[in-house]
């Protein structure tokens, strides 16, 4: 038997988007765009939801930060290739939606493939449909802010 233990940095993409730069009015109108984003591309398959929020609301000890009303996973996996054992604890991937007060928080652990991040970036930049009308149209509106943020994962 052999164990061992490794560290690895992986890039999070976080998009914010304001609650007036989206036309969906919940989590189960961004799941709904986002699981049919998945079922069109060609290599990725969804595989379900987990309602993190509720899951966590159920347990005697479980903690949500005040701010979040509403918190889900899509869970997918676009399975393109198995290069080597390990790569599999990297998989399946999610895309993590929270609902704020005023503003929805979209993230996801980025992949090393670039066109699997053009694709997951492109899903979620196009639940800011309302933002996108807005910056053609001139208008004062606010532009969603997409972030990078490094984590440890291992």
């Amino acid at each position: 038997m052999r164990e061992m233990t490794t560290t690895l940095t992986i890039p999070m993409f976080v998009l914010e988007i304001e609650a007036e730069e989206t036309s969906a009015r919940n989590l189960d109108e961004m799941v709904a765009h986002l699981r049919g984003e998945i079922e069109r591309h060609a290599c990725a398959r969804f595989i379900g939801l987990f309602d993190h929020y509720a899951h966590t609301r159920a347990l005697p000890d479980g903690e949500i930060a005040p701010e979040i009303e509403d918190a889900r996973n899509v869970v997918f996996c676009f399975g393109m290739a198995i290069p080597e054992p390990c790569a599999l604890a990297t998989r399946p991937r999610s895309i993590g939606l929270c609902k704020l007060a005023d503003r929805y928080v979209i993230s996801f652990l980025e992949h090393p493939m670039p066109l699997v991040n053009s694709a997951m970036e492109s899903w979620v930049r196009g639940l800011a449909d309302l933002a996108r009308k807005s910056e053609r149209g001139n208008d004062a509106a606010a532009p969603s802010s997409a972030v990078r943020s490094e984590t440890n994962a291992g």
